[in-house]
């Protein structure tokens, strides 16, 4: 059994996804990242970074003693190295595989999430912030379309992989944020075949926000404020 730490973000649902394809068991564990859960000291024994999504692996392939992982790209590697599966063993298709999670976590992910923070939550509208951070993602997709174009199937290569996973959930916020994948038919293609896989729809099922207004104790708590009390208690 797996417990799973979650919220349904983007960074949520590559786990739930993960997980739903695997058909490995596992308990969801709710992370309410709107009240502050994610700074309770129970969540940070797993999580120290205090960011949904966590896993602890309760049959660990060492056959010790449960064990934790955090950080989404860790943890969709954690997962593929334990069941053998969406991560290809041989050195140089691994290698692809790895570079595009990693170009996930550290550029598609983290400029879609600043993108939409300041188009969508931030409560001034900063028009340089906004600009800049929309070319960077409209760099992105370029960059992605473009690979997709080269692989003609799934981002690494031609087998789904983890890499697809990883982007995947960050794709779907792309009309939220105003951005149209007419403009990319490549993306278009793989995102139409990767929304079709069933258990890729059971993950993304796995909970829902109640839609309640993003009111100042909501952006007090996930925009910075309680991490700066908390620094400051330290």
């Amino acid at each position: 059994m797996i417990d799973l730490h979650y919220a349904p973000t983007p960074n949520g649902w590559k786990i739930s996804i993960m997980l739903e394809e695997l058909g490995l068991p596992y308990k969801v564990i709710p992370v309410d990242i709107r009240a502050g859960d994610q700074f309770k000291p129970e969540f940070l024994a797993i999580s120290p970074n205090n960011r949904i999504p966590a896993i602890v692996d309760h049959a660990p392939a060492d056959g010790g003693a449960p064990f934790s992982v955090f950080e989404t790209g860790a943890i969709l590697i954690y997962l593929a190295d334990k069941t053998g599966t969406f991560l290809p063993q041989e050195m140089r298709a691994r290698s692809r595989v790895i570079q595009w999670v990693m170009w996930q976590m550290a550029g598609l992910g983290p400029m879609m999430g600043q993108h939409g923070h300041f188009a969508l939550y931030a409560a001034e509208k900063i028009p340089y912030a906004i600009q800049r951070y929309r070319d960077e993602v409209a760099r992105l997709f370029h960059v992605l379309d473009m690979q997709l174009g080269r692989t003609g199937a799934y981002v690494a290569g031609d087998d789904y992989s983890i890499a697809d996973i990883a982007c995947f959930p960050w794709m779907m916020t792309h009309k939220a944020q105003g951005f149209t994948l007419d403009d990319f038919s490549n993306i278009k293609r793989w995102y139409a075949t990767l929304r079709a896989r069933p258990k890729l729809q059971a993950g993304l099922a796995i909970g829902k926000f109640v839609k309640e207004p993003f009111n100042e104790k909501t952006r007090h708590v996930m925009f910075g404020g309680q991490a700066k009390e908390m620094m400051g208690r330290q």
